[in-house]
């Protein structure tokens, strides 16, 4: 890696597989079609849930910048981490392309937490708890990021037979409409134990919602069917609980 102390959770395969789509993550017809698709939806979650204007927000797990730039153009002060240099490259420039101010950083949100503890208004963390070796660890780090009363916005995949059909077989294998070997079935995550983790961390959790994709379409909505995608929303109690 090219940044000094990073956290070691994290998969250093899946960091490059989608470091190698960093040119095209921009193109609304390349390899990231399904999440441009996906991303007004996931700011409609956001913005329903949390006055965005004026807040501070992190995005973990930025990608290429989809949803930070997105949150920005709201009105947040956005800071947005990856640890692929690749894809936050290609979101800084991006942002100067777009002329949108978005803090972007190559940095574990383990660490950003041991640096900038309570912090954010919002953090938000998006398509990549399922990528990532111990995702209760980057749910924790959530925690100690966002200020007390703070909003947490998630989303991942559930670990099912729809969403393995849907998400691997038909998305990855059928309609191509994902590079091969994006996602592996057994790296889902069940809500269930989103909730626990949630728990775990202190968190109350708020709300779960579907969100389901329409390949024919290309387009995105929310809906009550968890089988496959869905999206999060926990909040930090106002009172920190005492150690």
């Amino acid at each position: 890696m090219n940044a000094p102390h990073l956290s070691s959770n994290f998969d250093q395969a899946e960091l490059d597989k989608f470091a190698a789509l960093a040119t095209r993550w921009w193109d609304a017809d390349g390899p990231q079609k399904p999440l441009h698709a996906l991303n007004p939806v996931r700011l409609q979650y956001v913005a329903a849930r949390a006055p965005l204007r004026g807040l501070r927000v992190l995005d973990i797990g930025c990608g290429g910048g989809l949803l930070s730039e997105a949150l920005a153009q709201a009105g947040a002060e956005v800071t947005a981490i990856d640890l692929a240099p690749e894809l936050v490259k290609v979101a800084r420039l991006h942002a100067l392309e777009s002329g949108v101010t978005v803090d972007y950083r190559v940095q574990a949100a383990e660490d950003l937490a041991d640096e900038q503890p309570e912090s954010f208004d919002v953090v938000t963390c998006m398509e990549m708890l399922e990528h990532v070796p111990d995702p209760a660890a980057i749910i924790d780090a959530c925690k100690r990021l966002l200020k007390p009363g703070g909003h947490l916005f998630l989303s991942t995949i559930n670990r099912t037979a729809a969403a393995f059909a849907v998400a691997i077989v038909g998305a990855e294998y059928v309609a191509r409409l994902l590079p091969k070997g994006t996602h592996h079935y057994q790296e889902f995550i069940k809500p269930a134990e989103l909730s626990r983790w949630l728990r775990e961390a202190d968190l109350q959790l708020e709300d779960v919602s579907g969100m389901a994709y329409e390949p024919w379409r290309n387009r995105a909505r929310l809906g009550s069917r968890t089988d496959i995608n869905y999206l999060a929303h926990a909040t930090k109690p106002s009172q920190s609980t005492p150690a």
